[in-house]
């Protein structure tokens, strides 16, 4: 074996179709794009929801609903995560700095604490909002919410 003789596995090289090269090459006339038509000349590309000239789906159905310009998106976070990050960081404050820490949050995202799972640990978490059972799951822990 020597760099003479290496060669790409079978079927890994593939030869480029070259078409209107003339009728020589069995590829020429229409080069494979039919007779005539809009789709066969140079430079058609066609427009998004292009219907073939009839009222596209998007202009035939009315507009409605709206969107609120005021909506505060907020990333849910579940007590049960609390817990989690809680026992394995060993922390008593759970704060937006240590879920952004841990990868919950991005930088600019707000939070709302949930109430799905329990709560075993005492902690004090801080959040942009709370849900009403996750409040008292984590008052009735022993613990202290402060809303942000």
């Amino acid at each position: 074996m020597n760099l003479s003789n290496l060669t790409p596995a079978e079927g890994s090289v593939k030869v480029r179709k070259r078409i209107g090269r003339g009728s020589g090459s069995g590829l020429g006339g229409t080069s494979t794009k039919g007779h005539k038509g809009q789709k066969s000349r140079s430079g058609y590309s066609k427009k998004i929801g292009f219907e073939g000239g009839q009222m596209p789906i998007q202009r035939r159905l009315p507009k409605f609903g709206f969107k609120n310009v005021n909506r505060v998106e907020f990333k849910a976070i579940n007590i049960e995560t609390l817990q989690i990050l809680a026992e394995s960081k060993n922390l008593t404050k759970v704060g937006v700095a240590e879920l952004r820490e841990a990868g919950f949050l991005s930088k600019t995202a707000l939070v709302k604490i949930l109430g799905k799972g329990t709560l075993s640990v005492k902690l004090e978490v801080e959040a942009n909002a709370f849900s009403k059972s996750a409040e008292d799951a984590i008052v009735a822990a022993g613990g202290t919410v402060v809303k942000l």
